[in-house]
């Protein structure tokens, strides 16, 4: 496991579009089938990085709280499968269902949505406005394995609270880290 840190991402960037499969239901699910009406949240995770499960209850928690005001959410794999099979869709599918992942678990075979994204490390968070321009790329909370602080998603619910109350998000970016994105060779 590689320490990384996510990458940079312009505030007022339009969201990379995408259509990738579904590993829970099987369709395939596009940007615009997530999209929520007043903003929506992509994270880039996968099934076994420490990091990811540390904050697992906390992402379940995150859509439970706000899908219903109008804040769409989606969780994207982009690891390469044949050296990490343990990140493959049919593993995806039971971990999303052990876990009670409510939003849709896809999976980026070509790497190409992560790599439109610029995604570095899991879990990686970006927030999109009604217009699907980024106000937010960073960290969920202060919280990582290990480091006993509590996971909050203080830092996260600070930009969707902002986004409900037709606010501007002006606050931190602190950036996420994680492990790497498993890129293909």
């Amino acid at each position: 496991m590689a320490l990384t840190p996510s990458n940079s991402f312009e505030r007022g960037a339009k969201a990379p579009d995408f259509k990738l499969p579904d590993t829970v239901s099987g369709n395939t699910i596009s940007l615009q089938d997530i999209r929520g009406e007043k903003g929506t949240v992509v994270m880039f995770i996968c099934n076994h990085c420490p990091f990811v499960i540390h904050v697992n209850e906390q992402l379940v928690h995150l859509a439970k709280d706000y899908k219903d005001q109008g804040i769409g959410f989606v969780a994207i794999s982009s690891n390469d499968v044949e050296n990490y099979p343990q990140d493959a869709p049919d593993k995806m599918k039971t971990h999303a269902e052990e876990v009670g992942y409510p939003f849709p678990y896809l999976y980026d075979e070509s790497q190409e949505v992560a790599k439109a994204y610029d995604a570095a490390c899991t879990p990686d968070l970006y927030v999109f406005d009604a217009e699907l321009k980024s106000v937010y790329h960073g960290q969920i909370d202060d919280s990582r394995p290990d480091n006993g602080i509590p996971v909050t998603g203080e830092s996260i619910r600070a930009v969707l609270d902002a986004i409900l109350n037709n606010d501007k998000y002006s606050g931190p970016e602190k950036p996420s880290i994680g492990c790497n994105i498993k890129w293909k060779q």
